[in-house]
């Protein structure tokens, strides 16, 4: 039956009178009898007895009549959620993200995020920039966060700048950079991140590291500084304020400039057009704002 059939025999079941069922369905009395009796050919027995006093219901109507106030009533709640969809922000949010950003700033967004929508659900990838772009480019995520200078012809926004600094239990100062006997350790990036490095330390030094560490993850470099070990250079965005017994020293460019890191939000301009994307990124916009 169509869904109109159900309508029908609801009405049919609610007025127990041909007249009266035809006139809330806005059809004739005759079209409405017509109607009927493909129904009930349809079934394959008697859903109505007609009399004078008007119609009653026989067995078989009985349970017909409660299937078709059962699909009533289910069509009418996909109805109300689909009207709530249309204030609320449901579906999936695909993001990848770079693991720095991921571990230091993202957790805090997402918060606001989940609190905010709660009917949202959230897909999270992390990794290097080229594996987020090469997510992008394959569509496997909505957006990517990705730090540096992506090369992305889509849609870009800006996001914050943080500094970088070079930090040490022990070192207060650059120029004892050149004294101590303690390793430099680096951590492998594949962005322009190792390169910009490189240039500032020739530039500032004009010599190489006396000794070097190299480690596969940021938050191993951290950690190894923390403890000691040798100093390094790294983003604001992996310090925090309750991180003590720790010298922070801002590096400068050749004309005296901070030097920064960008992160960005990349994706297409048809996953912008979705509302859980526009709704992470006013969420994104609000936190950077308070931020700032």
């Amino acid at each position: 039956m169509s869904f109109s059939e159900y309508q029908l025999l609801s009405v049919l079941a609610q007025e127990m009178n041909m007249r009266k069922a035809a006139e809330r369905l806005f059809v004739s009395q005759p079209a409405l009898s017509q109607r009927l009796q493909s129904i009930e050919k349809e079934w394959g027995t008697k859903l109505f007895l007609r009399s004078q006093k008007g119609l009653s219901l026989t067995s078989a109507g009985e349970a017909v009549i409660r299937f078709a106030n059962e699909m009533i009533q289910k069509e009418e709640k996909v109805r109300e959620s689909i009207r709530a969809m249309e204030h609320e922000v449901y579906g999936t949010l695909k993001i990848a993200c770079a693991s720095i950003v991921g571990q230091n700033w993202l957790p805090q967004v997402l918060k606001k995020f989940v609190q905010k929508y709660p009917y949202a659900k959230i897909s999270l990838i992390t990794g290097w920039s080229s594996e987020i772009l090469k997510s992008l480019y394959d569509g496997q995520v909505h957006i990517g966060i990705i730090r540096g200078t992506p090369d992305w012809k889509g849609v870009k926004k800006h996001l914050f700048k943080d500094t970088l600094y070079l930090v040490d239990t022990e070192m207060d100062q650059l120029a004892q950079v050149l004294e101590t006997d303690r390793p430099f350790i680096q951590f492998k990036s594949d962005s322009n991140y190792y390169q910009e490095i490189q240039d500032w330390w020739f530039r500032q030094f004009q010599t190489s590291p006396k000794n070097t560490i190299v480690v596969d993850q940021i938050e191993t470099c951290k950690q190894m500084v923390f403890n000691g070990i040798g100093y390094a250079i790294l983003p604001a965005i992996t310090l925090h304020d309750k991180d003590q017994n720790i010298f922070k020293i801002p590096l400068h460019d050749g004309q005296n400039h901070s030097l920064e890191r960008d992160t960005w939000l990349c994706g297409y301009e048809s996953s912008f057009q979705l509302k859980q994307v526009q709704a992470f990124t006013e969420v994104v916009q609000e936190h950077i704002h308070k931020k700032g």
